[in-house]
């Protein structure tokens, strides 16, 4: 297997004219248009049209977490306006579900915008919940390179932190966009499907998915499952490095049910391709190999439930995609679970070998990028004549833009 490591990034890029990023969203989801690559064909197609496309006896794998409201505006005493991009919780809990749940305080990572004039004491954002006046405070406990730890309190104290930033935050759109949300992007960058709160930016390979598309795969009978991925602020951190080896690849929280290894497992054992919606479920399904592998090859120890950036590259001992669930599913029954947690700082890029997934469905990614990467992945070279052909026929490039049916 080729050592990703040392690739450069700047063998992954192309030339992406602005007025190619989509600002908005189309009026109806399943309306934009569909890049279809087959074995090395190309073909122009209607998202609408992804049910029959599909081979047959596939199983859709979807991420359901749901975008949560990130960005607060605070006001300073003085007057002034401080932005805090909600990243991660630090204390009372570390996994996003039970923070999100907090009652009364809490402390979060955050980045810091205008910080420089936030010298001391709290900052405030006045809300309403369940058409009450509300009250979010924010102090500033420590400061680190690139973050801040802030610590938040608000009354009603009963208040959970997720109803907080529903009344307080706003949605955190890509950087890119460079405009501020409205209330149409609060409808259209969530997936109709979002169910699980915790992400900072949108799957948006399922961003296309309408609740007609939904209806007419159960009449197909195409299998379905899902998985949850928080998606982090570290989907849009830029590859600075010249190599690939000195990239730190974020770490997001995973989870998955006991139902969906079980369907998984059997849809693998029975033959039939898996296609994950997005390269969010594309890493979590991937993850879930490198997390059962571990546990065959150690099962004396307790798992760690972590996979590590090249862990793929370093482990050359394989293991069959169906032992590695059945070890996930037995470590659950073990331990009486029902759902499995993890974190993966999984980082998928040329030479690497995929174990359970068929295909993807994915947008178009912005240039020298770690998705860009895992595209390259999955069909090689060819993602230049995918990319090429894109800009070639007007596609509408990143979260609002187009989609892509991709089947090496």
């Amino acid at each position: 297997m080729p050592d990703p490591r040392q690739l450069s990034i700047l063998d992954f890029t192309y030339q992406l004219p602005a007025d190619r990023i989509a600002p908005e969203p189309l009026p109806n989801r399943d309306q934009s248009r569909l890049l279809v690559y087959e074995r090395g064909i190309i073909e122009d197609r209607t998202f609408h049209e992804l049910p029959a496309l599909l081979p047959d006896n596939s199983l859709l794998v979807f991420n359901d977490t749901k975008v949560v409201r990130a960005r607060l505006f605070a006001r300073r005493s003085t007057g002034g306006m401080v932005e805090l991009f909600c990243l991660e919780p630090v204390s009372p809990h570390q996994a996003i579900e039970p923070a999100m749940q907090q009652t009364g305080a809490c402390v979060w990572k955050c980045l810091v915008g205008n910080g420089r004039r936030w010298k001391e004491g709290p900052v405030t954002v006045e809300f309403e919940a369940d058409s009450q006046p509300a009250v979010l405070r924010a102090e500033r406990q420590e400061q680190h390179d690139g973050y801040a730890l802030i610590a938040f309190s608000w009354e009603p104290a009963e208040l959970p932190f997720a109803e907080v930033l529903r009344g307080a935050g706003h949605l955190p759109l890509p950087p890119y966009l460079n405009r501020a949300d409205t209330d149409v992007d609060a409808i259209r960058y969530q997936t109709v499907y979002a169910a699980q709160e915790g992400a900072v930016a949108a799957p948006t390979a399922g961003l296309h998915f309408s609740e007609a598309v939904l209806a007419e795969l159960a009449e197909r009978r195409t299998a379905a499952a899902r998985v949850t991925l928080h998606v982090g602020a570290g989907t849009f951190q830029p590859v600075k490095a010249d190599q690939m080896a000195d990239h730190p690849m974020h770490g997001e929280p995973i989870s998955v049910t006991a139902d969906t290894l079980r369907r998984l497992l059997a849809h693998v054992l029975a033959g039939g391709p898996v296609i994950p919606v997005g390269t969010t479920s594309l890493r979590t399904l991937e993850s879930l190999y490198w997390l059962g592998a571990a546990l065959v090859q150690q099962p004396a120890l307790a798992p760690a439930w972590h996979v590590r950036q090249w862990q793929p590259y370093e482990d050359q001992t394989e293991i069959a995609p169906t032992t590695a669930l059945q070890a996930l599913l037995a470590q659950l029954e073990l331990t009486q679970s029902d759902t499995l947690h993890a974190t993966t700082q999984l980082l998928i890029a040329p030479g690497y070998r995929f174990r359970l997934i068929s295909g993807l469905i994915t947008n178009f990614h912005q240039p020298e990028s770690t998705l860009l990467l895992l595209v390259a992945a999955l069909i090689g070279s060819d993602w230049r004549r995918v990319y090429d052909h894109a800009l070639a026929h007007d596609y509408r490039f990143l979260s609002y833009g187009d989609s892509s049916l991709l089947l090496p």
